[in-house]
């Protein structure tokens, strides 16, 4: 395996599974440095609980690295992944255990801390204003922060996706955001 923060930024994904399905630890670590964030995006997507997702995540990079010499074509495996943690997630929720009594005191300091009625409406608001900032954002603006924020796609996955540079794909991002600013100020002016 190569080693080296460089040269392991150039190797790609195909040549890091490839490796890693000869059992070597540092490609397999490299694939979920690049990978964890999307796969933790993913499984919080889908149990809308943080803790769960994280551990979610370590399962399903057990599960992956156990099967991967399974994975026939190495250029698929972000999703290959995407579908092991779709598919584990909807495992966990479909095996989650059934509430259990709660003391009264307990139950008291979750409501304490719980979102009120106007949270809730200004947090609905305010995703009602980024879905109108993104209607009247360009097609390449949408789709960059769509991928991104919406999709959980890494930068490695975007630039795969978009055929483009991983710069070019910080670049986009980066002026997708401003321009999402700007019309969402534009809807406040209003």
């Amino acid at each position: 395996m190569v080693t080296g923060t460089l040269e392991r930024a150039q190797v790609t994904i195909a040549e890091l599974v490839r490796v890693a399905q000869t059992g070597d630890r540092e490609a397999q670590a490299t694939l979920y440095e690049r990978y964890q964030d999307s796969a933790r995006a993913l499984a919080f997507r889908k149990l809308g609980n943080l803790d769960e997702a994280e551990e979610l995540v370590q399962d399903v990079f057990i599960h992956a690295f156990d099967r991967i010499e399974q994975l026939r074509v190495p250029e698929a495996f972000g999703g290959w992944l995407r579908q092991i943690v779709r598919r584990m997630a909807i495992n966990r929720l479909t095996r989650r255990r059934v509430a259990v009594a709660i003391e009264s005191e307990a139950l008291e300091a979750v409501h304490a801390c719980a979102e009120t009625p106007l949270d809730s409406v200004l947090d609905g608001e305010r995703c009602e204003q980024v879905r109108d900032g993104l209607e009247r954002l360009g097609d390449v603006d949408r789709a960059t922060l769509e991928a991104f924020y919406i999709c959980g796609q890494s930068l490695i996955e975007m630039a795969e996706h978009f055929e483009a540079p991983i710069g070019t794909i910080k670049r986009r991002l980066h002026v997708a955001r401003k321009r999402l600013a700007r019309e969402m100020e534009r809807f406040h002016a209003i």
